[in-house]
């Protein structure tokens, strides 16, 4: 599946523009990851771009989420490590992080909100105005993006990368979307 493949079938089936916007983000924190751990960067964007393919359909039923949207992937023929990550991402299952790949996508999806969160408390409310410090403040606020999860986010180390390398590198990577996100 290529990216535009992915991003027509995430408007298809994702109708709320932060969702998507959400979406866009975690694609680009996982290309920014694939690059500095030298992997697959248009399979790794694919994984963050359809982690919550099936959202809408299961907010309200958290044990479906990622079961669904897996399957209708599997289903499609997209590859079974990226189908296999998009199940480990959502925490209730309590899924053996087996990859990079999943280690990746489990850790990048709730940073993405914390960076979100952390600059629309800017002035500016622009991601090239964020600094790693900032993300480290916000990060070690309890009360701050409480539905970022900060355990899940220090599962960074699970790859060897610190807060601050995993911080840097996700949000270079946001940036160079920021036009997409509207940040």
């Amino acid at each position: 599946m290529t990216r535009e493949e992915a991003l027509k079938l995430l408007n298809e089936k994702i109708k709320t523009p932060n969702l998507i916007k959400h979406c866009l983000a975690v694609g680009a924190i996982m290309r920014g990851l694939a690059e500095y751990f030298n992997e697959d960067k248009d399979k790794w964007e694919i994984a963050g771009l359809l982690h919550d393919i099936d959202y809408e359909q299961t907010k309200n039923n958290p044990k479906e989420h990622s079961l669904i949207g897996a399957k209708f992937l599997e289903e499609m023929g997209l590859d079974k490590e990226i189908t296999y990550a998009i199940k480990v991402h959502n925490p209730i299952h309590n899924l053996p992080r087996k990859s990079k790949l999943d280690k990746a996508l489990f850790a990048a999806d709730p940073l993405s909100g914390l960076i979100v969160a952390a600059t629309l408390v800017l002035p500016s409310k622009k991601l090239k105005d964020l600094t790693v410090e900032n993300i480290i403040h916000r990060f070690k606020e309890k009360g701050f993006a409480r539905g970022a999860n900060r355990e899940n986010i220090s599962k960074c180390q699970e790859l060897g990368l610190s807060l601050e390398k995993f911080f840097e590198i996700s949000l270079n990577a946001m940036r160079e979307i920021s036009q997409e996100i509207g940040l």
